[in-house]
């Protein structure tokens, strides 16, 4: 990309079966809370941590045995690290420019996340195998 649009790291996806016992192990590290939620639109409830300065959210499924991205990723690969979030300046030009670029979000493109925020996921396949998602910057 020309000019950089990505502002930096927003948070590191962790996939768990069991949100309470993840969050609790995460608190006795020293994490500190920084808030729950549902997002219904990708079938997961999540808890966003804070740890030696670094954003953390937890993603558990609402339903094991639904199709979501993150019920499939705990069925196919059990629990772990599932996605790199980046905060975006602009996440609609950033999105024009990887589609220039022959880089497609997975689905509909932008759409609504967590914390009130517009996101889109890229798929691992043109990211170096890692599911990527761009959150766009809150103001």
């Amino acid at each position: 990309m020309a000019d950089p649009r990505v502002a930096g790291l927003a948070h590191i996806g962790v996939a768990v079966r069991d949100l309470d016992a993840a969050e609790r192990a995460y608190l006795a590290l020293g994490a500190q809370p920084l808030g729950r939620e549902e997002v219904a639109s990708e079938g997961v409830r999540v808890a966003f941590l804070s740890l030696a300065g670094i954003r953390i959210e937890l993603l558990e499924p609402l339903d094991a045995g639904a199709e979501s991205g993150v019920a499939r990723f705990l069925r196919e690969r059990g629990g772990g690290v599932h996605h790199l979030a980046f905060d975006a300046q602009d996440l609609g030009a950033t999105l024009r420019e990887l589609a220039s670029a022959g880089i497609a979000p997975i689905g509909a493109g932008a759409r609504p996340g967590a914390e009130g925020r517009t996101v889109a996921f890229l798929h691992p396949r043109d990211t170096g195998g890692v599911l990527l998602e761009l959150c766009e910057v809150k103001e």
